[in-house]
């Protein structure tokens, strides 16, 4: 069966909205999630929690490789939520390269500790609004990203709020292996996508999927309620052959009701996306 994970913070009582890195609770999340049945945690790398995320420290990263070792639990991804904070298409070239600086490091921090994708949100604050965006943004994969995957053996997932064939394009002008597309099937939802128009455009180079419900213009809801069309997903995920991850990154539960929410929603996620559950 696909592998499941959850998105880091939402085993524990929410310290900043719907998503942030749990300064204080991070490591009690290993057990939360071996208790849950998933397989694997997405770390978040964040404004909010850089100063003290131990992604950034030899001592850290011994220290999550420990506790991803006692509890079974793996930590093969970075959701690199810093960027969409402090979005590479809107600043000055000065402070590019010092954003280009951090990325370096997560690249090299998650070498260091086994990590296989990193996800690069360009939704949001970051989004791309305009052609000289689009531009710049094909630039800057290939000419400051691309060699620093290349050099970590590290894939770039990239989350985009793009329409489908603007996807494809976009995806056109970066066709090395290590460039894949993050699916997030709320966002989708929310932007009046639909599924047989995405995966049409560009199905065989989605490389990660994070499973979310959202209402039509809105915000994110539990799952089943909003506006995305899981038959539909499953159906093409099933015609392609989705081999990869799915990650939970679900409307959040009543604080102290985080363990039972995530297997409710892995349950949902398997029966609603027609996967095996082994």
């Amino acid at each position: 069966m696909n592998a499941i994970g959850i998105m880091q913070g939402r085993l524990t009582p929410p310290v900043r909205g719907i998503q942030a890195f749990p300064r204080e609770h991070w490591r009690e999340e290993f057990a939360a999630a071996r208790a849950a049945n998933l397989d694997f945690i997405e770390w978040i790398v964040d404004d909010y929690g850089f100063d003290v995320n131990p992604l950034m420290t030899h001592e850290g990263i011994k220290e999550i490789r420990a506790l991803s070792e006692l509890n079974g639990v793996l930590v093969n991804s970075i959701c690199a939520d810093y960027f969409m904070e402090h979005p590479f298409l809107k600043c000055a070239q000065g402070e590019q390269e010092k954003l280009l600086e951090t990325l370096l490091l997560l690249f090299q921090s998650g070498k260091t500790l086994g990590i296989k994708r990193i996800v690069l949100p360009f939704v949001d604050a970051s989004a791309m609004h305009s052609p000289q965006e689009e531009n710049d943004f094909i630039h800057l994969m290939r000419d400051k990203i691309l060699p620093m995957a290349e050099k970590n053996k590290i894939e770039v997932h990239l989350e985009t709020s793009l329409a489908p064939h603007s996807v494809a394009d976009m995806l056109n002008e970066i066709p090395h292996e290590l460039f894949w597309i993050n699916y997030d099937s709320g966002n989708s939802a929310s932007l009046g996508y639909r599924p047989e128009e995405e995966f049409a455009a560009y199905g065989n180079r989605i490389g990660s999927f994070h499973v979310k419900d959202r209402v039509l213009g809105g915000t994110t809801v539990p799952l089943g309620t909003g506006n995305t069309d899981f038959s539909a997903l499953a159906k093409c995920l099933h015609e392609m052959n989705y081999q990869r991850a799915f990650v939970l990154q679900v409307a959040r539960s009543e604080a102290g009701d985080e363990v039972a929410w995530a297997k409710r929603n892995r349950a949902l996620v398997i029966t609603s996306l027609n996967l095996m559950d082994e």
